[in-house]
């Protein structure tokens, strides 16, 4: 009930009309002090950043002013050269499928794992322990694969030494598939987002008691339905300035530029053009594309000068609307991202997958596939044909529309944050206080330093 009353406040702006749940009484004990959260990650790749924000905004609905978080990227931060370089060797190797193939698979195997875990812990162990030491938390989440090991070590150090234990809690932020890395035996609590994962927990040592099956922490925007003036499909797709009509595709490219999406739009648009406006078929407003380029702004540039003769086309950059845009479209056409699938399932989206990152993405394919709301191809014709497709065979959108709709879970984000609340040094309480309405979510007890990608 609390959980609800808060989805409601926070992306309604819906008054509370009734008391929310103090999360543990450890919240309360402290009498103005607020608990302190470390959350660690790198900055390789936006989802990581994104969930923890996520959380951020989660704990702050929950506990008012009461939590005190803290996101750091701690590799580029705290750990000496080469090891924080992560980030810029991520984004070379994102860019190299073949070698991020090649290292993701060495990285799986046990030996390999061991020995580097082991070395980077000989290197990064004392700054890391000076880091964690010093920020005196009160908990530590890690929302990335390479923040458990070192973490932990530095941790079980800790423990012997001091009267104070900080829970540790994982929370994964890949979907259908993961890389070993993100499963260590000593956390207190590993959120995954699906079964497939929760059984990879147990393969690699975590017990079943500290495995919560929820779905990923994704943003605000995607915590509840679109009310107010624009609710429905026609009146969204007005307030963005499109045909309230016709029906529409989206297509995104990766928040950070990477991806084909200049190709995969004009084959797109080309194909719609022949199946809606070619000949006498003369359905003219039926159809409409939005396409999202994110940072490519080379994309957006090219896309922006394109003819696409009969068809609207919507062409955007980086946007912070996308629950909008997804809310007005009838189907999406995005990369395999963990985020993008899951924030599509929340809408309703049939999902057309054009390309995924080898390793941690090509799960994410298989649980679209299988889930039988979509389908995939790197064939930008292929993914033009059967976009246009759907589209026209209303009965079979409709069905995937409601396949994907059953894999979203909009209130993951509070019951992760509810747990990891409930975890706070205390025992937890099941009492109720009024707190003021959410309408908006503060960021004045948090620190979320921007990504320096």
């Amino acid at each position: 009930g609390g959980i609800m009353a808060a989805l409601a406040a926070a992306a309604g702006g819906i008054h509370l009309a009734r008391a929310l749940p103090v999360a543990s009484s450890a919240l309360q004990e402290k009498k103005g002090e607020k608990q302190k959260v470390l959350i660690l990650l790198s900055d390789t790749g936006g989802g990581h950043r994104a969930s923890a924000k996520a959380l951020v905004d989660a704990f702050e609905v929950l506990a008012p002013g009461k939590v005190e978080a803290e996101v750091v990227d701690v590799w580029t931060d705290h750990a000496p050269k080469p090891f924080n370089n992560f980030v810029k060797n991520y984004q070379y190797l994102a860019q190299r499928p073949l070698q991020w193939r090649l290292l993701y698979s060495f990285g799986r195997w046990g030996p390999f794992r061991r020995s580097t875990n082991e070395w980077t812990n000989f290197k990064c162990n004392k700054p890391f322990k000076t880091f964690i030491e010093e920020s005196d938390a009160d908990m530590i989440i890690s929302v990335h694969p390479l923040c458990q090991f070192i973490p932990l070590r530095v941790l079980r150090s800790l423990r012997k030494t001091s009267d104070k234990q900080v829970p540790f809690v994982t929370v994964v932020t890949d979907l259908a598939s993961a890389h070993p890395t993100w499963f260590h035996k000593d956390v207190d609590k590993c959120f995954v987002a699906t079964e497939e994962l929760a059984k990879m927990a147990r393969y690699h040592g975590v017990t079943e008691e500290k495995i919560s099956v929820h779905g990923l922490p994704i943003r605000p925007a995607f915590w509840s339905p679109i009310t107010g003036d624009n609710k429905g499909k026609p009146g969204i797709r007005r307030s963005l300035g499109l045909d309230d009509e016709a029906l529409a595709v989206l297509v995104v490219g990766g928040g950070d530029g990477v991806g084909g999406i200049a190709k995969v739009a004009k084959s797109i648009g080309e194909q719609l053009n022949a199946d809606f406006y070619s000949g006498d078929k003369g359905r003219n407003g039926d159809v409409q594309m939005i396409v999202i380029c994110g940072k490519n702004e080379e994309a957006k540039a090219d896309l922006k000068s394109h003819d696409w003769g009969s068809l609207s086309v919507h062409v955007e950059g980086f946007t912070d609307k996308m629950s909008e845009f997804m809310a007005a479209s009838d189907c999406i056409v995005t990369k395999a991202g963990p985020g993008t699938i899951t924030e599509a399932n929340i809408r309703g989206l049939p999902i057309m997958l054009s390309s995924y990152l080898p390793g941690q993405e090509r799960g994410n394919v298989d649980f679209v596939l299988k889930g039988g709301f979509g389908s995939f191809s790197k064939n930008p014709e292929v993914i033009a044909k059967t976009v246009s497709g759907w589209l026209q065979d209303e009965e079979s959108l409709e069905k995937m529309s409601d396949l994907s709709s059953k894999q979203g879970n909009p209130k993951a984000t509070f019951q992760i944050a509810q747990e990891i609340l409930d975890m706070m040094p205390s025992s937890p309480s099941s009492s109720s206080a009024s707190l003021p309405a959410a309408a908006a979510v503060s960021s004045s007890s948090t620190k979320i330093p921007q990504a320096t990608a």
